[in-house]
């Protein structure tokens, strides 16, 4: 059950991310502003 749970959850965040960065250059920006995002924590 929980495994079954988890599975759903992986499942709908994958969603999630890909439809917020539905392009190439939109994923570019999403994982430059993660790492900026890293760089201003450390």
């Amino acid at each position: 059950m929980i495994r079954k749970s988890l599975a759903i959850a992986l499942v709908l965040a994958g969603a999630a991310s890909l439809s917020a960065c539905n392009t190439v250059r939109g994923l570019g920006e999403d994982i430059k502003s993660v790492a900026d995002a890293g760089d201003r924590v450390t």
